[in-house]
């Protein structure tokens, strides 16, 4: 359990579910229901990331490292993940109408506040999913395949999809439950568990063949180096990678939803909020990444307001925390 308190008294608690597991799917920390049949959401773009790199896609359009990281992005749509967007596009010769995802203004306040006091214009580089959507068409076109209706479930590229959770998660997907995600691309639903060893594969992929295990190792080893293209300022992946110091990766999905993948033990982690609140998974993952030693004395200090996340009023009086319920360690 999650605790959100006020004052003395605990105001409201989120019950969390979370499996920790090795390459070979053996536990080694669970909470919860192992089994639960969750939509993994924005949580598994590391692992759409792959077929952009396994088919040539990414070296085709001379994707850097640090635009590697932008394909596994939920970013807050900042004027530098905007541009990351538009100049990639441009070297295949395309502009933001192709994406099939619609813009929104930024998730960041500052900068939200900005694009509405001068009139930005907003497009669907905007969008928070606008990395991944550009790797989806970079590999259409390297591909030969049609760019339009990328999108939809019958489209090749949605298909490289399914057959990658299918292959790391180790579940079959074909008869679960399905439904469109935000951003518009097909999502199914998979086992918790399922989501953990798929996290623990691409995290220690030397079982995977050659090829793909340098599609994981490139992945992984671009989203630590650049935390900031992942999400953006005051944005929790951003801060605990830069806290870990290259020794795990992590990745949020709406509804509660959060991955990890620790190159260095090859620990999966996958972790559902019950309520689909944010504000718990990222305390619970937080706490999780520190329970298995991912955070040295500095990178925990960096991180407190993860660990257990102070709440103020509008004053800037502090009125309560948001912590692990005490003994959740077992």
């Amino acid at each position: 359990m999650v605790e959100v308190t006020r004052g003395t008294m605990v105001e409201s608690q989120h019950r969390i579910h979370a499996v920790v597991c090795d390459v070979l799917g053996n536990i080694v920390h669970s909470w919860g229901d192992l089994d639960l049949s969750i939509y993994p959401r924005s949580a598994i773009k590391p692992m759409q990331a792959l077929p952009l790199l396994e088919t040539g896609a990414a070296d085709a359009v001379s994707a850097s490292e640090a635009e590697i990281a932008f394909v596994c992005a939920s970013q807050n749509g900042e004027n530098h993940h905007v541009n990351l967007t538009n100049n990639w596009l441009e070297r295949l010769g395309l502009d933001h109408h192709k994406l099939e995802c619609i813009g929104h203004i930024s998730h960041e306040a500052e900068t939200s506040y900005t694009q509405v006091q001068s009139g930005e214009k907003i497009t669907n580089a905007h969008n928070n999913c606008s990395g991944k959507h550009t790797g989806f068409l970079s590999t259409a076109h390297n591909m030969g395949e049609p760019l339009e209706g990328y999108i939809t479930k019958d489209h090749p590229v949605q298909e490289r999809l399914l057959q990658v959770l299918l292959e790391l998660g180790g579940c079959n997907l074909l008869n679960t439950a399905k439904g469109i995600d935000g951003c518009g691309i097909p999502v199914m639903a998979m086992p918790l568990s399922a989501l953990a060893l798929a996290a623990a594969r691409m995290s220690t992929p030397d079982g995977l063949g050659v090829d793909r295990a340098i599609a994981c190792r490139r992945i992984t080893s671009a989203m630590m180096a650049y935390p900031y293209n992942v999400a953006g300022q005051n944005r929790f992946d951003t801060n605990i990678m830069a806290a870990g110091k290259g020794l795990f990766v992590t990745k949020t999905g709406a509804e509660g939803v959060h991955v990890g993948m620790f190159v260095k033990s090859g620990y999966g982690v996958a972790i559902k909020c019950e309520d689909g609140a944010k504000r718990a998974t990222d305390v619970a993952m937080a706490n999780i990444v520190n329970l298995l030693d991912g955070l040295d004395e500095a990178g925990q200090i960096a991180v407190a307001h993860h660990l257990r996340t102070p709440l103020n009023n509008v004053a800037g009086i502090l009125t309560g925390e948001i912590r692990m319920r005490m003994g959740w360690q077992g």
